[in-house]
């Protein structure tokens, strides 16, 4: 136990490393020519362009647009999984009647119904929330049902015997029971409304991460679509981060690796 905390630090030296060990590779690569930076740039040239972008604001401007897309998106997708799925997890004729209508429009890809989505949402933000909410929904929905079935049967015999309501099976059985279930569809969750959001932008839409990477390909600007790619994987990482605190602060009692 005594070493845990140099194996520790340990750990968090290796994580900062890995990155940069790539980037350095890639700079080297690209020296030597064994890149080409014409399509693969380096990341001495994107530095180079995020700056300039990052000091005028536009950087700023088109991720906070981005984000607010993703975090209404991600609750209109996620507050109704998990009812849903805290609901077909207690109820078995509930269940088997949506169950297979989620397993039969699950697989179908998000970005194959945008048209459909444009018609019925029109070309402004409700489009691109409901695009990212409808894949949120479904990991959350399925990973909350799973959650509540998982629940070991003597809490709902327990809860049962003392006369537990319906609100009560939600709030103190289900709901707590199926929460490592939970956050686990809300992870994916995030993963996929920022997948989304970049296919949501890049039709219809005047500012954001998306669109920024779409601009960036219309004028042939490698570096202004890598810092728009960098930006969003530092911002999958961010919400990654934000939602294992609140998963410690929500379940401290579960074991973190």
């Amino acid at each position: 136990m005594a070493k845990l905390p140099h194996s520790n630090l340990i750990i968090r030296i290796l994580s900062v490393l890995s990155p940069l060990t790539i980037l350095l590779l890639w700079e080297f690569l690209t020296r030597i020519k064994a890149i080409d930076t014409r399509l693969f740039s380096s990341p001495s040239l994107i530095l180079q362009t995020f700056f300039p972008l990052l000091l005028s604001g536009d950087l700023l401007y088109n991720t906070f647009i981005s984000i607010q897309r993703v975090l209404w998106g991600f609750l209109a997708g996620a507050i109704p999984g998990i009812v849903l799925g805290m609901s077909m997890g207690l109820s078995p004729i509930l269940r088997s009647a949506i169950e297979p209508m989620i397993a039969a429009t699950y697989p179908i890809p998000k970005l194959a119904i945008m048209p459909l989505i444009l018609l019925i949402f029109g070309l402004g933000e409700a489009s691109k929330i409901f695009t990212i909410a409808i894949g949120v929904f479904y990991l959350v929905v399925i990973n909350t049902m799973a959650g509540v079935l998982n629940i070991d049967k003597i809490y709902i015999d327990v809860a049962k015997n003392f006369g537990a309501s319906r609100k009560d099976f939600y709030l103190t059985v289900a709901f707590p029971g199926a929460l490592p279930m939970i956050f686990a569809g809300l992870k994916l969750g995030m993963g996929m409304a920022l997948i989304l959001i970049v296919a949501a932008e890049l039709s219809a839409a005047k500012a954001g991460v998306g669109w920024m990477i779409w601009r960036a390909y219309d004028m042939f600007d490698i570096e202004q679509m890598f810092v728009a790619l960098m930006m969003l994987s530092v911002l999958g990482y961010l919400f990654s981060l934000l939602l294992d605190l609140i998963e410690r602060l929500v379940l401290p009692w579960k074991q973190q690796c």
